[in-house]
This record gives structure tokens, C-alpha cells and sequence, in this order.
């Protein structure tokens, strides 16, 4: 009740379950809603997507503004949609004095265990100190070959496809595959065929944690769906039996020369570190594996996926971004080399990300007393700053929120946002998200050879439902009808 005590005041809880109970029933008229406005004639695709993703912070957001409090079980947490109070509460925190939610961290440690994701202080800075140079610009350059190389296999797939005369793809399930490819090469230096066992473990762990009738916060939650509770740890320990075999085949290969995948250089950093006593332990190698196969191909994937839909919406924007193509790379193929140029695809990747945020939301526990104005946040707070309604306030991007408008990103990195922390399409502060970068350049490197060998439209058979699933993603696939260039 600190929150309450000083200041803060949201939608009344019920013990034990707090605000769960509105939130289910939040949610459900809102299902309600959009099926009988979709049954009633044709599904217009709209970009409004607050009120369907986040139906009860909509609601309550009316009520009670855009900072307040709502319970998950006896957890209360602070919500966060006001970008001048997200600025004054982070500005001089640093990376290592923020937390996770322990309630999350418990709850996803199946997925996560003490990765990056999830580490913590001192903890988190030896993790990132050792992860950092991974993501180097060398090493990222030698990545982009293997991407080449796999999208090319993923477009030729489609060739043969069209060929036979089936011009419908579900995209975001073909591009979900290729960047999984491109991860597991990456990544580990292994196939797809041997990836993708972690893969498919990997999102059955996904929908088992984030797709069941789940009440984060209650105390003994776990009870209310014990096979739940079992089938995730049952999928832990085998994503882990999994990863820990990658990692021995790497520390047992005895060619002498040590490899240049994320793993072998973060094993290679260890061995270093390993004179200093600051080596990772195999559990902690395991974790942060788990960490880049999932953050690894994720956000990469749902980001071409919406970046296709919007295409298919906007065919102007296909041609565009065509002849951008054409001025960078002339008559070679895209290489490392030529993806800075590519300024307008990247206004294109900004607005995408600003529109359909991979990461919907981020979570925060303050590890110190944190004042804002006149407002006390207790050392312990848990913290949602929602991400997707600061993407689409009209008071902060003007009345064309909703609109896809890559434009507004020429001039300017926040794309004319009214608050430079209302765009957080990495995160924010210290824990900004560290693959940036080979998000960026595998977004350019993919969407230049689709563009190059294919136009698209929108299938009727496609049905807009965006759903969070940890990220956003489309909730029935993304289908796409493909004609040859």
C-alpha cells in the first residue's frame, strides 16, 4: 500500500487476485466487440491497436490518467504511460539500479533462467561487459552472408511455390523460420534442422507460459493450473539438455581455431575472463543462450512480418524503397556494406516499430527510492511502462498517430515525437536492448532481397488481429498474396 500512501491511486483490487478479474472481463467484451464488428462486413485493418491489445489499460487510462496502480494478485505495479514522468523517474538511474519484476522473473524463468534479459546489478554488468562484443561491427559483418544465403533459400522456396501455382504465403510463419535459421548459424554454428528443435521447444514454451489462463501474482497460482506449471518446467529442462550439448560440442571441438559464431566468442571471451575469475558458469551459458535464440530472432521477425503487411497496404512504399534498392546497390547484391545507405528503408523500420512495437511494453523494479516531483516510488516497485500506448498518442505524434507514415522519420530519430522518451522501440537507459544492431541490419539485408524478387498485397484471407504472445505478433498469421518481379 506505499503506492497508495504516497500518491498514487488506480482501479480498486480484490484480494487474492487483485485486478485479474477486470482484466479478464475487460478483455473478453473486447473480443466480443471486434468479432461481431469483423462479422458484420469486411475486416478493415486498422492500426488503432490499443484498445484491442491492451483493452484494460485503455479502459482505465480514462479513469485514472496515464500514470496509476493496478494488483496482479498481491503484486502492485505502477503503470506508466506518461513520457515526461517515464524522463524524471529514469534520469540519473543507472542500468545496474534497475530490476525485473520478481514475479515476472519467477514466472518466465523457464524461458529466460538469469540471461541478460533477466540479470540484475553488478550481475547484469558482467553479463553485458561479456556479451558486448559479440555484436561487434566485424563480427556482424560476418553474419550478413548467412543471412543472404538463408533468405535467399526462404525466397526461392516461394518461387517454387507461385510456380505451382499457390501465390498465398503465411510470411510472418516463413520469415519466423528464417530468422530462426539465421540465428541458430549465427548464434551456435549449427543447421536449422538441429536449431529448430530448440525452436519449436522454444515456442511451446511460449504458448504454455503466456497463452494459458494464468494469474501472475496469486499466491500459489501454479496450483490453479498444475500441468501448466509441469509441462513448462518438462520443456526447461529439455530446451537446457538441448543447449547444454551445443555448448560441449563447442568446447570440445579441437581444430585449434576458435569459432566465430556468437558462441564461440562469447566462450572465447570467457576463456580470457576465465584468468581474471569472471567466467560465466554453464548454467549461466545456458541462459544466455536461451536468450539469443529467443531475442535473436524474435523481434527481427515480427518487425519484417508487420513491416510486409504495411507494405501490402501501402504498394507506393514497396516502389520506393524499390528504387532506394536500386541507387545503393545498382545491379550487386546487398552486402554489410550497403545497408547504411538504405535511409528510407530505415524510416520504414522506425514507423513499423513505432506502429506494431515488438516489445509491447517494458518492465522495471526500482532497486532505490526513486522521487518524481513531489511522488515517492519505494525502493521494490514494480513498474509497466506501456510502450504501445505511447507509440499511438495522438499528444505526442498528432492526430495521424494511427497512419503509417514513414516520412516522419527523415528528418528527425524520434520522428517528430513531442517527447523523445515516447519512442522506445529498443527499451530505454542502460538495458536498452544490445542487438540492436543486428536487428537493424538483418531487417535491411531480408527486406532488400524480398523486394527485389517480389511485389505483395494483402490476402483476403487474412484477418487483422494483433495478440501479445510476450511479443506482438499477429494472432492468425500473415497472409500475403506474392507476385514474381
Amino acid at each position: 500500500m506505499k503506492l497508495r500512501k504516497n500518491g498514487f491511486r488506480g482501479p480498486t483490487p480484490n484480494f487474492p487476485l487483485g485486478n485479474h478479474r477486470e482484466i479478464k472481463r475487460i478483455s473478453r467484451e473486447a473480443t466480443v466487440s471486434s468479432s461481431s464488428s469483423s462479422s458484420s462486413g469486411s475486416l478493415k485493418i486498422s492500426n488503432d491497436i490499443h484498445s484491442s491489445v491492451f483493452p484494460y489499460f485503455s479502459q482505465w487510462q480514462k479513469s485514472h490518467g496515464k500514470v496509476f496502480i493496478y494488483w496482479l494478485g498481491t503484486e502492485p505495479f505502477l503503470y506508466i504511460a506518461d513520457p515526461d514522468f517515464l524522463k524524471e523517474m529514469a534520469s540519473g538511474v543507472m542500468g545496474k539500479s534497475w530490476g525485473k519484476p520478481r514475479v515476472f522473473k519467477h514466472d518466465r524463468e523457464p524461458m529466460f533462467g538469469n540471461g541478460l534479459v533477466m540479470a540484475e546489478g553488478d550481475e547484469w554488468v558482467r553479463h553485458r561487459h561479456v556479451i558486448t562484443p559479440a555484436f561487434s561491427p566485424a563480427n556482424l559483418k560476418a553474419m550478413s552472408s548467412l543471412m543472404v544465403e538463408s533468405t535467399t533459400k526462404m525466397l526461392d522456396k516461394w518461387t517454387a511455390l507461385i510456380n505451382s501455382g499457390n501465390h498465398e504465403i503465411d510470411v510472418e510463419r516463413e520469415i519466423t523460420a528464417t530468422a530462426g535459421e539465421i540465428i541458430a548459424k549465427a548464434s551456435f554454428g549449427i543447421s536449422y534442422e538441429n536449431g529448430s528443435k530448440v525452436f519449436e521447444k522454444l515456442r511451446a514454451m511460449q504458448i504454455t507460459l503466456f497463452k494459458s489462463n494464468r494469474y501472475v501474482g496469486v499466491p500459489f497460482s501454479k496450483l490453479i493450473s498444475p500441468k501448466k506449471t509441469i509441462e513448462a518446467k518438462k520443456l526447461g529442462n529439455e530446451i537446457d539438455a538441448l543447449l547444454l550439448s551445443i555448448i560441449k560440442a563447442h568446447k570440445n571441438s579441437n581444430d585449434g581455431c576458435p569459432q566465430k559464431d556468437l558462441l564461440g566468442l562469447l566462450l572465447q571471451v570467457d576463456r580470457v575472463n576465465g584468468m581474471s575469475g569472471k567466467m560465466l558458469t554453464t548454467r549461466q551459458l545456458v541462459d544466455e543462450c536461451k536468450t539469443f535464440f529467443f531475442g535473436g530472432h524474435e523481434t527481427t521477425a515480427l518487425a519484417l512480418s508487420w513491416t510486409l503487411l504495411l507494405l501490402a497496404m501501402h504498394p507506393d512504399w514497396q516502389n520506393i524503397l524499390r528504387e532506394e534498392i536500386r541507387q545503393v546497390t545498382g545491379d550487386k547484391e546487398i552486402d554489410f556494406t550497403k545497408v547504411a545507405g538504405l535511409k528510407k528503408m530505415g524510416w520504414v523500420m522506425n514507423e513499423v516499430l513505432r506502429l506494431y512495437p515488438p516489445s509491447p511494453n517494458v518492465q522495471r523494479q526500482a532497486r532505490e527510492d526513486i522521487r518524481v516531483n513531489d511522488l515517492l516510488i519505494p525502493n521494490g516497485t514494480n513498474m509497466w511502462i506501456d510502450v504501445v500506448a505511447m507509440h499511438h498518442d495522438p499528444k505526442l505524434w498528432g492526430e495521424d498517430a494511427n497512419e503509417f507514415k514513414p516520412e516522419r522519420f527523415k528528418d528527425d530519430l524520434y520522428g517528430g515525437c513531442r517527447h523523445k522518451m515516447g519512442f522506445l522501440p529498443f527499451g530505454f537507459g542502460g538495458r536498452m536492448c544490445i542487438g540492436r544492431n543486428l536487428t537493424a541490419m538483418e531487417y535491411k539485408i531480408v527486406l532488400t532481397l524480398i523486394l527485389t524478387r517480389f511485389s505483395f498485397s494483402v490476402s483476403p484471407t487474412y484477418s487483422h488481429s494483433p495478440a501479445i504472445l510476450l511479443s506482438l505478433r499477429p494472432g492468425n498469421g500473415l497472409q500475403l498474396i506474392l507476385q514474381p518481379i
